[in-house]
């Protein structure tokens, strides 16, 4: 008879078989995951875009309004029963239109020219002093440790805009601001 093989494993073989087998199912579970979620983004519905998405909102809020103001087309004209008649009987009352709130009108925006900007005294004094003898009353602001110097007169944009061309003439660097 012959002798029977024996195989024999030892510990180092153990340790890599294992590992090769952990190896496999971690690559198993992670290939799972990325299909699950590609097969779950290809069943999830499209995303809308900008368009479809402000067609579906609701009645612009004027629109809403006019309903309770009478103007809007599913207003329900409220009626009244009549004590003479039988007491089906009804009259439409006709609707009264809200009184419109009175519109505001905005002040005509005030603008100025400013002609320097800084912390030091004695530079905008000296600005002033050469705009006022070109021909120009200034005014000089003080904002966030900063003296303004500006013109004292304020007008409309046009306006300072054809000032600021005299001013670059005179030498000045101007800007239109905003007087508020």
């Amino acid at each position: 008879m012959r002798e029977r093989d024996q195989i024999s494993i030892g510990s180092q073989s153990i340790l890599w078989v294992a590992g090769v087998g952990v190896g496999l199912l971690t690559l198993a579970f992670v290939l799972g995951v990325q299909v699950g979620k590609q097969s779950a983004a290809l069943r999830r519905p499209l995303v809308k875009g900008v368009e479809e998405e402000l067609k579906e909102l609701p009645e612009p809020l004027a629109d809403q309004l006019k309903f309770f103001e009478g103007e809007g087309p599913d207003r329900l004209v409220p009626t009244t029963k009549v004590e003479a008649g039988s007491p089906k009987d009804e009259v439409k009352a006709p609707a009264k239109p809200a009184p419109k709130p009175p519109e505001k009108v905005p002040a005509p925006e005030a603008w100025t020219q400013q002609l320097i900007a800084t912390a030091d005294a004695a530079e905008a004094k000296r600005v002033a002093d050469k705009a006022k003898a070109a021909g120009f009353a200034t005014t000089t602001v003080k904002d966030n440790g900063q003296l303004k110097v500006r013109l004292a007169k304020s007008a409309d944009r046009a306006a300072m805009d054809k000032t600021a061309e005299k001013l670059k003439k005179a030498g000045f660097k101007p800007f239109a601001v905003k007087v508020e």
